[in-house]
């Protein structure tokens, strides 16, 4: 990459970034409402996995040379993707509310510049420190309305652990990966996490996938956008800048999600025919999930109703 065509990268990736990372809640709303959670990251993790592999033997990709990069790719892969997204969406599943998982979360950046200062000798400057106050202060402000601990103890030890996750995951991706190729760091990453996840889905999640046109396009959005795009871009900017830096654009996230998924989400909230509940609430005269805040009816989705009603051998959308 020239000079000139790397420094329009640095200005172009990480809005890109948070653009796209900001739609996956959208994708969780739509796919939680057919799928438990981790079955739902099974499939993704397989097909993202067949899908990079593709590329990169098309490609002629350089592959690790030793099993030593090749463990560092793995613990990677399950702290970024393994915990991180197993606890966002254990944790919704378990009907934690969208303002508190969004501020937990969203102390990430924080989190990740105190681990980044003290594990890989980062320093952060006075403004650094000022725009992460800022940032949190942002967050806050827009999940302010629904800011409630909501959900079982189970919910906020996923989402504590997503945070530990993804905080932890994106210094150990920089200080040990940044030299692995990204396509084959990718076959490497999403195969250990569906070798990791299988066991467990086959164990506590039997229920059966529901392959609706919402699931098939909510699937294919997290593989596409989500797992090839975003991730790729996140690695590609923590291989060409400080970590710091890059957390800082978790800050942004929200109040993108909200922009990004106020058309789809508020159509949704009008309840299509696969919804199941729409009917209840026009009875009651109960407002539509979520309303009254972009974010909170982006976040707000069936999974934990379809969760409850899994444990309890119903199934949701027969009524």
């Amino acid at each position: 990459m020239t000079t000139a065509a790397h420094a329009r990268a640095e200005l172009a990736f990480p809005l890109l970034f948070v653009l796209l990372w900001s739609t996956g809640f959208i994708a969780a709303k739509y796919g939680l409402a057919y799928a438990p959670p981790l079955k739902f990251l099974l499939y993704r993790f397989v097909l993202v996995a067949m899908l990079m592999g593709a590329v990169a033997l098309a490609t002629d990709a350089v592959w690790p040379a030793t099993l030593v990069e090749v463990g560092h790719v793995v613990i990677a892969a399950w702290l970024v993707h393994g915990i991180y997204l197993g606890g966002v969406l254990v944790a919704i599943a378990n009907g934690m509310s969208a303002g508190m998982a969004a501020m937990l979360v969203g102390l990430q950046p924080i989190v990740t510049v105190i681990l980044a200062r003290g594990w890989l000798g980062e320093r952060v400057v006075p403004r650094q420190w000022l725009g992460l106050a800022l940032g949190l202060a942002g967050v806050w402000l827009v999940v302010r309305h629904k800011v409630a601990l909501t959900g079982d103890g189970n919910a906020l030890a996923a989402i504590l652990l997503a945070l530990a996750g993804i905080s932890v995951g994106t210094l150990y991706q920089k200080r040990y990966c940044s030299h692995v190729d990204l396509r084959c760091g990718a076959v490497i990453q999403f195969t250990a996490c569906a070798l990791a996840y299988f066991p467990i889905v086959l164990a506590f999640e039997p229920e059966p996938v529901r392959w609706t046109p919402e699931f098939v396009f909510a699937l294919g959005w997290a593989v596409v956008v989500l797992s090839v795009g975003a991730i790729s871009l996140l690695y590609w900017l923590l291989r060409h800048g400080a970590a710091s830096n890059v957390a800082g654009l978790f800050f942004l996230v929200p109040a993108v999600t909200a922009v990004a998924g106020f058309p789809a989400v508020r159509r949704n909230a009008r309840c299509p025919r696969h919804c199941g509940h729409g009917a209840d609430q026009r009875r009651s005269g109960a407002r539509p999930a979520g309303e009254g805040s972009a974010y909170a009816m982006t976040m707000r989705v069936p999974a934990s109703r379809s969760w409850r009603n899994w444990r309890s051998g119903s199934n949701i959308g027969q009524r």
